[in-house]
């Protein structure tokens, strides 16, 4: 801070508070409005904008009352989103200083939006986004829509130029085309509530009363006007939508949430009837070349036709030619019959020849003599191959005994030799088998002898 070296003196000789220069006075006036009035935000009227080449704007903001001098560098307002002229009402965002070259007190904007619209203008920028992010704008989730709709509803203001300028498309492009009008309000408070209970309705009666597809708008309007189109409620109602929807809001440069969850949109309500009625004069236009078609075909059949008959009467011949052609024809298929008769009865004679043989043949008394000479011969082979076992059998039986009777003990026996036992019926082979004073049994030929053995004598070999 500069001050001067000049003092002041008051009536009394007493010096007063030190003399000190503009500049510093305004430095000092600018620190204290930057430290005090960092952060403002005011409305008010732009006026005297001026835009010089170096691309920073100088205006002046003002109210009924009063006004203050602003500016906006270029680093700043490069992130203004509408382009600012005099008479807007603005919203400007920013800190107050001092020009200290003109001691001009100021509003330095560091950003500016429109007010009123400003504050709509965000608030339909956070629903977009929001939406989009959840899906409700997906060209995937969007159902088809067709031109040639029989019955279409229509959600606009009874009273509304929109739906004159439908009704007037309809009658013009394809007449027969029905239109049921569900009254809404299209602007103020109640607007929202009323078009979603017109969405609904429209679903729910449908089938009831043939509704195919909607078509939601009014005119154009400022984005407050069209605040209702932009209501998040309405915009899930349109998601939610069984029947497909055309959004006609506005403009052409005019865009709401509507159009973007709508299935299609349409610049213009007379554009969205465009858009569901086919032309009647394209209807015309395919129903004549149909016709012309069908002309060509009918002609060319009737002309074919007349070639075939005329060639069919220069075919005809006259009754007599026919008649002799006939008679011919008749007496050649007799000799062709009696041909066949003659042939047909030799060969059932000759096939009655070989029948009457086969019969005598198969006679009863003829198969029952050929099955007795069987049955005997089949009794003597089988007596002689009875006989022919039999012998066999005897032949192995007697051989059977005689080797038997070879390695019998019995035999063995016969020539004086005898089988001993212990009392536990085992065979006695060696003399240590048994005790002096063991109870034996000897088995010879016939009968068993029972002894006490009283002395054992050792074998001397």
């Amino acid at each position: 801070m500069v001050y001067s070296n000049e003092t002041l003196a008051d009536g009394n000789g007493r010096q007063s508070e030190p003399v000190i220069t503009v500049s510093s006075l305004n430095k000092m006036a600018r620190s204290l409005l930057e430290s005090n009035f960092s952060s403002v935000v005011v409305e008010g009227e732009i006026s005297n904008l001026a835009m010089p080449a170096s691309g920073h704007w100088y205006l002046t903001l003002k109210d009924r009352s009063s006004q203050i001098r602003c500016a906006m560098f270029v680093n700043r307002n490069r992130s203004v989103e509408f382009k600012p002229s005099n008479g807007n009402q603005v919203i400007i965002r920013g800190r107050l200083s001092i020009y200290e070259g003109r001691g001009d007190y100021q509003l330095i904007a560091d950003g500016m939006e429109e007010a009123g619209n400003g504050a709509l203008r965000r608030a339909f920028e956070e629903l977009k986004a929001k939406l989009q992010a959840e899906g409700l704008f997906d060209s995937d989730s969007k159902q088809q829509v067709f031109q040639n709709y029989q019955h279409i509803g229509v959600i606009t203001s009874a009273t509304g130029a929109a739906i004159q300028d439908i009704l007037s498309v309809f009658r013009r492009r394809f007449p027969s085309t029905e239109i049921t009008l569900l009254p809404v309000a299209v602007q103020g408070s109640e607007a929202a509530g009323e078009i979603i209970n017109a969405i609904n309705t429209a679903n729910k009666l449908a089938a009831e009363l043939g509704i195919q597809a909607l078509i939601i708008g009014r005119g154009g309007g400022s984005l407050e006007d069209l605040q209702a189109f932009n209501e998040e409620t309405v915009a899930r109602a349109l998601y939610a939508s069984d029947l497909p929807i055309i959004s006609a809001v506005g403009h052409e440069v005019d865009f709401t949430i509507t159009d973007f969850v709508a299935d299609l949109r349409a610049p213009t309500p007379s554009a969205a009837a465009e858009l569901m009625s086919p032309s009647q004069n394209e209807y015309f236009d395919l129903f004549q070349g149909y016709s012309s078609k069908f002309t060509q075909f009918a002609r060319s059949r009737i002309q074919t036709g007349q070639q075939q008959l005329h060639w069919l009467l220069k075919q005809l011949k006259h009754p007599d030619r026919n008649l002799q052609e006939h008679a011919q024809d008749l007496d050649r298929i007799e000799g062709r019959l009696q041909r066949a008769i003659s042939n047909r009865i030799a060969r059932q004679n000759q096939s009655l020849a070989e029948l009457n043989r086969s019969l005598l043949a198969s006679s009863p008394s003829q198969l029952l003599k050929q099955s007795r000479l069987r049955l005997q011969n089949g009794l003597n082979n089988l007596k002689h191959g009875v006989k022919a076992q039999v012998k066999h059998k005897q032949t192995n039986v007697i051989e059977l005994s005689r080797s038997l009777n070879a390695v019998s003990p019995l035999n063995t026996l016969a020539r004086g030799y005898s089988i001993t036992y212990n009392a536990a019926t085992k065979v006695i082979r060696k003399s240590v088998d048994v005790k002096v004073g063991s109870r034996i049994v000897s088995h010879v030929e016939k009968g068993r002898i029972t002894s006490i053995v009283d002395g054992i004598l050792p074998d001397k070999s």
